[in-house]
């Protein structure tokens, strides 16, 4: 009965005229989906390479009508073909009670080189994104009810913008916006048209990494990441310890909703692919990491949900180095 209960309130959230759509999704792994909500953060972490990046989150699992997403990122540094730009393709899918949204956007950063200091990266993604739903009524015998929203598709223009500084101190930070055009969608062929509002949203992200804590190879990383509508504000914190850069675990804080566990490989370290240091432009290996979370809920849903969880595929491939031509003199060849 719970949660029936649970189904009902989520579609109260989403009925009625003009409503506002549901916040965007809580990644667990959101230090992996920077470009998602910060077009800034595009292609700012390698040198002539490309990255595709994989989330699935099932939340509140057990519970009918909760929220499952999927983020697929893919991303690239193509300053070879373009000084200082990263470009790159989010998409981003999110099943909540009857309602589906997809969101597709294509990111543009141009990365401004601040002397010793760091880079910064100033982008925008263009995209689209679309809402439908599809509720299954069951009407009573007498006087229906014909404010309840009937089943429609709608797709709207969408836009994103940040900035996103990466310090060679081993800090970054970045503020961001998403869902600029605040699209409206609606069913127009309703006698009572169900309105939502896909709201605006604002992103606050920064970090700190600190190399070699315990011995060499090994690091802290730090991350918070801030979001917020400008009615409700969340935030995560998130410690995670990397042990020579193959193996990592760590803890997140959402607050006022879970707390996570985190584990996950860089599977190329630990099969020990061939190759050269990353921060180099000489041949480097692909890198594959892989990492899961499990959140315990820390509200009213743990009476009745078994947490959520997460599951996060990264894959890397980088560019070989351009040949560099050598001419000789005929007499010695």
């Amino acid at each position: 009965m719970k949660r029936r209960l649970l189904v009902l309130s989520l579609i109260a959230c989403t009925v009625g005229v003009n409503a506002t759509a549901q916040q965007d999704r809580a990644m667990t792994h959101f230090m992996y989906e920077k470009m998602s909500v910060n077009p800034g953060a595009t292609g700012t972490n390698f040198l002539d390479g490309f990255c595709g990046t994989s989330i699935y989150r099932n939340q509140w699992d057990k519970v009918n009508g909760a929220p499952n997403s999927v983020v697929l990122n893919v991303e690239g540094n193509i300053d070879r073909y373009m000084t200082n730009t990263g470009v790159g393709i989010a998409f981003y899918h999110d099943a909540i009670a009857y309602t589906r949204q997809n969101t597709a956007v294509i990111n543009f950063a141009h990365h401004f080189q601040l002397g010793n200091i760091g880079q910064l990266g100033v982008g925008v993604g263009i995209g689209i994104t679309s809402l439908g739903m599809n509720p299954e009524w069951v009407p009573p015998t007498s006087n229906p009810d014909n404010s309840l929203p009937e089943a429609f598709s709608q797709t709207k223009f969408d836009a994103n913008f940040g900035l996103y500084f990466k310090a060679n101190a081993g800090y970054y930070i970045g503020l961001s916006s998403t869902h600029i055009p605040g699209p409206t969608f609606d069913d127009a062929t309703s006698t009572a048209p169900t309105g939502l509002n896909s709201a605006r949203h604002y992103y606050l992200m920064g970090g700190h990494t600190i190399r070699n804590v315990s011995q060499p190879g090994d690091d802290l990383e730090m991350n918070l990441f801030v979001r917020s509508d400008l009615v409700k504000t969340s935030f995560d914190l998130n410690a995670r310890y990397f042990w020579q850069n193959k193996l990592y675990g760590g803890l997140t804080y959402r607050m006022s909703d879970a707390i996570g566990i985190m584990a996950g490989a860089n599977v190329s370290e630990l099969l020990d692919w061939s190759g050269t240091d990353l921060s180099t432009r000489a041949a480097r290996p692909a890198q594959f990491t892989v990492g899961y979370s499990y959140d315990v809920s820390v509200n009213k849903l743990s009476s009745i949900s078994t947490g959520s969880h997460e599951m996060f595929v990264k894959y890397c491939y980088f560019l070989p180095p351009i040949p560099i031509s050598k001419s000789k003199h005929p007499r010695w060849l």
